[in-house]
């Protein structure tokens, strides 16, 4: 017997969840589909995971360099299942609280797997047991796994994607990372903070390669000079697992080629979406380079069914699927929301240093016929980095030359991740330049330095 609803989500992740509450606040009977945990991969096995794990490695980086805060700390160690068990922890309590969530917003929670056999019927399977959910309409909110490299399979012993690295069963000793966007720029981070030689390799020119690059080439600096190796324009090949470690062949930028051991490997180049077995070629939905395609507000070209989060592409990030779920519900109760615009979403990698950002880099800003005004300001300026024993980064803002508009803010160094908001709500708001410099920021802190960033953009600043 078909259960009937105003609205059925498939997926629990962070767009899934968020869709669910305020479709429940806009007084719709719901019901989301999850065939695993409450939260998905970001509240389970990614996102807030890995801050747990990101956050013990830098106590114990401060641990270690006590006597440089008048500190003595003899004896520091650390206990790897003691420090998984956190991680898993947090994550357990995050999945509690979502639970909590659907509850008080009485959001029915089905167990399963679950896929489309008609645009308004989404047929879940548990075990043996079969239920059908109805909807005018639908949401897909899937998510993604980790991309395989064609001839290289993770098998959770030697050879680990992002999940097996947060639970490692051993410290690798020696850690080869593949990829050197976010995801393996934090976990380098973190293993290398507790003690592994780590070498990045990335395929494109630089690190981070999405970022503004001066922030690639801080990045690079920075993490050599903690005693990461760090090979870009390389590639990996004849990586071979055995019971003792991993050989695995590097060619480098001038093409020669040398074979090194690893004790473990981590592939970070990327996700592909998780669109196989929903039913979406059943239905006709479109799908494109593996992503569904919809428009600003999440439809797809079927009607009633839509999708939100990392199925529909980049940028794969869990604040972009939450917005999605919004505004896709919102959508489907006749309200009025903004179409999605990803050029206001902020990027954070939650590395030491940590690296921030929203809008267009300089180079991308420079391409579109603009006249710029760039201004910088070092971490070396600021009172407030340097008693923390941080001062190492910068803080960069790009403007239109002609109108004010702030086009890009690009950050680097400690607690960025948290600064960055400041610029994603001016850029959402249309602040120029000038708003931004009669704005009075507290002293110290670390967020003086957006203000002098904006200053020195048209030679104003004030501590350089």
């Amino acid at each position: 017997m078909p259960e009937p609803f105003d609205l059925v989500i498939l997926g629990s992740g962070p767009g899934g969840y968020v869709a669910a509450i305020r479709a429940a606040q806009l007084g719709m009977k719901v019901a989301i589909v999850e065939r695993e945990r409450l939260g998905g991969i970001c509240l389970n096995w990614g996102c807030i995971p890995t801050k747990a794990l990101l956050r013990t490695s830098e106590i114990y980086h401060y641990m270690q360099h006590a006597d440089a805060y008048g500190l003595s700390a003899t004896g520091v160690s650390f206990d790897l299942p003691k420090v998984v068990a956190r991680s898993r922890k947090v994550a357990g309590q995050l999945n509690a609280g979502v639970k909590g969530l659907m509850k008080k917003n009485k959001v029915t929670v089905v167990e399963g797997e679950g896929a489309l056999t008609a645009a308004n019927t989404l047929t879940v399977r548990t075990g043996d047991q079969v239920r059908e959910l109805t909807a005018p309409n639908i949401i897909i909110g899937t998510g993604a796994r980790a991309r395989d490299l064609p001839d290289l399979k993770a098998d959770g012993d030697r050879i680990w994607t992002y999940r097996h690295a947060m639970v490692p069963p051993a410290m690798p000793t020696e850690l080869l990372v593949i990829g050197s966007g976010a995801i393996g720029i934090e976990f380098a981070s973190f293993y290398s903070d507790m003690g592994a030689k780590v070498t990045i390799v990335e395929m494109l020119d630089r690190v981070l390669p999405v970022e503004d690059a001066e922030v690639s080439e801080h990045m690079l600096k920075a993490l050599t000079k903690q005693g990461m190796t760090l090979l870009t324009g390389a590639k990996v090949s004849d990586v071979k697992p055995d019971k003792d470690g991993v050989s695995a062949t590097i060619t480098t930028a001038d093409g020669k080629a040398a074979t090194n051991r690893y004790s473990h490997v981590i592939v970070a180049i990327g996700i592909v979406a998780n669109t196989e077995n929903i039913g979406l070629e059943a239905l006709g939905v479109r799908t494109e380079r593996g992503h569904i395609v919809v428009d600003g507000y999440g439809a797809t070209n079927v009607p009633g069914v839509w999708a939100i989060g990392d199925v529909v592409g980049a940028p794969w990030l869990a604040h972009k699927a939450s917005h999605e779920g919004v505004v896709a519900v919102e959508k489907i109760a006749g309200l009025n929301p903004h179409a999605l615009s990803t050029a206001n979403i902020p990027g954070c990698t939650y590395s030491r240093p940590q690296v921030a950002s929203v809008g267009m880099t300089e180079a991308k800003a420079a391409t579109s016929g603009r006249k710029l005004k760039v201004g910088k300001f070092p971490f070396i300026g600021n009172g407030k980095a340097i008693a923390l024993g941080e001062a190492d980064g910068f803080v960069k803002t790009v403007f239109d030359a002609d109108t004010g508009e702030l086009l890009g803010a690009h950050m680097v160094g400690a607690e960025v991740t948290e600064l960055i908001q400041g610029y994603v709500i001016a850029r959402e708001l249309e602040t120029t330049e000038a708003e931004l410099m009669q704005t009075i920021f507290a002293h110290p802190t670390l967020s003086e330095m957006m203000h002098e960033s904006v200053l020195g953009a048209y030679g104003r600043a004030l501590h350089i």
